[in-house]
């Protein structure tokens, strides 16, 4: 009699699958397809147009479900085709590994262990295997690139994770279906996961294993044009992040939680120390005074995900530069460049006085230097004010019976 698969009652009971993509990797697939099977029989295998022995290894797998493209489509379109596939066959989840040989099967378990933690009224759930990047032995390219997809994704979703890019993930397969994916090979599986962060699912990392031997694995990310990919991807998410995704969230927010409880846990935020609160307030208020018209919004969504700090709360104090105030502010950023320069006041201003180009540079000049001093001091005079002023309050609620 065969032996059951190790984990085949836990994919059972978690209604779970494999889907396996694979492209041109005949020289690790039979291998890795008898290790897969040790573990459960729950398998998809997406055969996307591969021109080796691909079809032939898989043919003696007919047990396995199987779907081919006729041609090389992509990762991306690859693992949509699982996704379907998945649901039409009666799935709620799918983890997906490469078949590469990168990836260990018994790592399966990890994924498992942490579903079987998720309680029915829990968010959905979507974990991404942390591959450990800094480590020895990872090649430099790789860790660079996963790095900058790891700061763009803390930018427009607010997560931090420490590893985007590995294709060892377990996904809720009918949410993944719902959404609306625009691309088609790698970048997919980062559009997966901003999209899936937009719609409150849980998304995390979680620590597996991998083999990396460059000289043995076949990879098909071409470097320049997936990057280029990637890059226009996370730009487009930038925008919509900043002027639909964060203001739409935060408006649900206050809509749900009404205006005190809104304020306490999004603006003032009791859990955080008063010097992070306070620093919000400061880099808000130094994005609005700076020179960086037209990007005030961009740059203080950018900067708050790189300091950590309260988003909302920058973006508030930011909208110092509104229409009544420009005047002001530029004023008071060309005196202050006047008496950076030694100078001094210049009370009669006037712009009769730009005559030449030279003079036109040489105001405007003097106008940045003054708006980048005036903003420092500012956003430091009220860090300073408003760390004093939240210490307090901590103090009384602490106090408090």
């Amino acid at each position: 009699m065969k032996k059951e698969p190790v984990f085949q009652p836990r994919f059972e009971k978690l209604n779970c699958c494999v889907i396996v993509p694979t492209y041109n990797n005949a020289h690790s697939l039979a291998s890795f397809l008898e290790d897969l099977k040790l573990y459960t029989r729950n398998l998809i295998i997406i055969n996307d147009g591969s021109t080796d022995a691909t079809a032939k290894i898989l043919n003696k797998h007919s047990e396995l479900h199987r779907k081919a493209h006729s041609e090389n489509k992509g990762k991306g379109i690859a693992l949509k085709t699982g996704f379907a596939f998945a649901e039409e066959l009666g799935y709620d989840y799918a983890i997906t590994i490469d078949s590469d040989g990168q990836h260990y099967p018994d790592d399966l378990d990890v994924f498992l262990t942490e579903l079987e933690k998720r309680k029915e009224h829990d968010p959905e759930l979507l974990l991404v295997g942390d591959r450990n990047m800094g480590r020895d032995g990872i090649p430099g390219k790789s860790s660079t690139g996963n790095r900058f997809s790891n700061f763009w994704f803390l930018v427009v979703t607010g997560i931090e994770l420490h590893d985007t890019q590995s294709g060892y993930r377990l996904y809720p397969v009918k949410l993944i279906n719902s959404l609306k994916l625009i691309t088609w090979k790698f970048e997919l599986e980062i559009e997966v996961l901003v999209k899936a962060a937009w719609q409150k699912v849980e998304v995390k990392n979680i620590p597996i294993k991998v083999f990396y031997e460059e000289g043995e694995r076949v990879t098909h990310f071409r470097p320049f044009w997936d990057i280029v990919r990637i890059v226009l991807l996370y730009m487009w998410f930038v925008l919509v992040s900043f002027f639909y995704i964060h203001p739409r969230n935060k408006y649900q927010d206050f809509k749900n939680k009404g205006f005190r409880r809104f304020w306490k846990e999004d603006i003032v935020k009791s859990q955080e120390p008063p010097h992070k609160k306070a620093a919000a307030i400061a880099l808000g208020i130094f994005v609005g005074i700076s020179p960086f018209w037209g990007i005030h919004t961009l740059l203080v969504f950018t900067l708050a995900a790189v300091f950590r700090l309260n988003k909302v709360v920058a973006f508030l104090f930011s909208n110092i530069s509104i229409p009544p105030l420009i005047p002001v502010i530029i004023y008071a950023s060309y005196q202050a460049g006047s008496l950076i320069s030694g100078k001094g006041f210049d009370w009669d201003l006037e712009l009769q006085k730009f005559e030449t180009g030279t003079d036109i540079f040489m105001g405007l000049w003097q106008y940045i230097m003054g708006s980048f001093a005036l903003a420092i001091v500012t956003a430091f005079s009220l860090w300073i004010v408003f760390y004093f002023l939240f210490s307090v309050f901590n103090q009384k609620q602490v106090v408090k019976p």
